[in-house]
């Protein structure tokens, strides 16, 4: 890696953590020119603008997520198991977080819903690529005879997102892991339900 490419990957680090804090709103080119080193000039010289920032922060820091997810995933055979390892990932998230300041997809969702459209956008695009790849791991439990044909993955993947991003927040409000703990243990539950359904006679949901 250049120099450059160094300096340009220690900003989108160190942004990532500030913007991810602070959010939007709150984090200023100065911020980041502080806790870089960086003159003005020599940030803007990678990056165009502070939305450029944002977005390769975001990206960052839903990056170190999604590799801890794949890893802990990859390392299970079958389809429930790995969806079991993906709801595990996030055991503890609030107390020790994966990347610095929480949820990045919960921080920037919150703070773009009005105000920021292009990265509402980017945040969506991101949340279906989430749940693309919890819709990946049910289709292999259908190829897998695990889980059943007729099960709607848009549903399932929305539900066990929607469950953990919802404890996260709660949490987070709280200061206590209780709530990401119990959502987990719902989702743990609800994943083994899908395997029940699958051996069922009727082949219908219970």
């Amino acid at each position: 890696m250049s120099n450059a490419e160094q300096t340009k990957q220690r900003i989108i680090e160190t942004a990532a953590i500030i913007f991810n804090q602070n959010g939007y709103t709150g984090t200023s080119i100065a911020d980041i020119m502080k806790s870089t080193g960086l003159h003005k000039s020599g940030i803007y010289k990678h990056f165009k603008s502070k939305d450029e920032i944002a977005v390769a922060a975001f990206d960052y820091s839903l990056g170190l997520i999604v590799a801890a997810a794949i890893d802990r995933v990859g390392k299970e055979e079958t389809a429930i198991d790995r969806l079991i390892a993906f709801v595990n990932t996030f055991r503890g998230f609030t107390a020790e977080p994966i990347c610095v300041g929480g949820c990045p997809v919960l921080n920037m969702a919150v703070e773009s819903d009005d105000t920021h459209p292009g990265m509402r956008i980017h945040v969506q695009n991101a949340v279906n690529g989430i749940r693309a790849l919890i819709g990946s791991i049910i289709e292999l439990g259908i190829r897998q005879g695990q889980i059943a044909a007729n099960t709607d993955i848009e549903q399932v993947s929305t539900i066990i997102f929607v469950t953990i991003e919802g404890a996260i927040m709660m949490s987070k409000l709280y200061g206590n892991d209780v709530y990401l703990d119990r959502a987990i243990a719902h989702l743990h539950q609800y994943i083994h339900d899908l395997q029940i359904r699958s051996h069922s006679v009727s082949g219908r949901e219970s």
